[in-house]
């Protein structure tokens, strides 16, 4: 489906995810963020939003045990940046694909 974020056109996925990450600005990640219920992306969101990119494009699968093995945050903080679904939510925020990790 698509929908309007930030201004420009993009196709979604019935999830909600971007279908196409090539698609993601950070404007994009700071509208989705609201959506999600993140009024403002600190640095530290930033980090963890550009490791998971990054992660994304090395073919690396994402978990939450990665993500606290990582060294860019913890596990308990990654809980407290990104609330009720971390993993889920801060991928979507990303531009990339649902982790297969999550239901």
């Amino acid at each position: 489906m698509e929908k309007e974020i930030a201004g420009k056109p993009v196709e979604l996925t019935d999830d909600g995810y971007l279908a196409d990450n090539g698609q993601w600005t950070r404007e994009i990640a700071m509208e989705l963020a609201r959506e999600e219920g993140i009024e403002t992306l600190s640095d530290r969101h930033w980090e963890v939003i550009d490791y998971l990119r990054k992660s994304h494009a090395e073919g690396l699968a994402l978990s939450i045990r990665r993500i606290g093995k990582s060294g860019v945050v913890s596990i308990q903080d990654f809980y407290q940046l990104f609330p009720g679904g971390p993993l889920k939510k801060a991928s979507r925020i990303a531009g990339i694909p649902k982790p297969a990790s999550c239901v």
